[in-house]
């Protein structure tokens, strides 16, 4: 029961997060990324990820922050932290959890050090990998299936943006 609720969760997750790099703006991005989050923290819980779980607590407050252009230097490394020692000591998956902790956190770092919606896509792209091994393990296999698309479609967009500007 318990992996069809994380299914679910995970799906409208998946569907989320694949609306977001439909975005033009940052702002958009993140707010439909906000919500992925949310339902992925859900399906986290329901599929038993703890160390997924707390990283998505931490990137919840992240993208709030983010949204409202008040993620700072000392709030992106306060979080980092937080999801390092927190997502560390509940991790029940050994390295599996540990590649939310790295994906949640060079995430973080990369929305304060980066405003250019390209360099969003190539985070997303890296972030989308490790989430599509950590979701494959966890069984959540619509956020997997929506990584595995929706890092390759990111990555062929990057292709076509950098095409454009040459």
């Amino acid at each position: 029961m318990y992996l069809i609720i994380g299914n679910i969760f995970s799906l409208f997750a998946a569907l989320c997060v694949a609306v977001s790099v439909l975005k033009k703006s940052k702002s958009d991005l993140i707010l439909w990324q906000l919500w992925s989050i949310l339902l992925s923290g859900f399906s986290c819980l329901a599929l038993m990820a703890y160390a997924a779980l707390i990283t998505c607590i931490m990137d919840l407050i992240r993208n709030a922050l983010a949204y409202k252009n008040k993620l700072d230097f000392r709030m992106t490394v306060l979080l980092v932290i937080l999801c390092i020692i927190f997502g560390w000591w509940i991790n029940n998956l050994g390295l599996i959890g540990i590649l939310a902790i790295i994906a949640s956190s060079s995430y973080t770092i990369f929305m304060h050090i980066t405003k250019d919606e390209q360099q969003m896509r190539w985070a997303l792209v890296f972030n989308q990998t490790l989430w599509l091994i950590h979701d494959s393990y966890i069984q959540a296999y619509p956020a997997a299936a929506t990584a595995l698309i929706l890092g390759t479609w990111t990555a062929i967009q990057i292709y076509r943006n950098r095409k454009k500007s040459t």
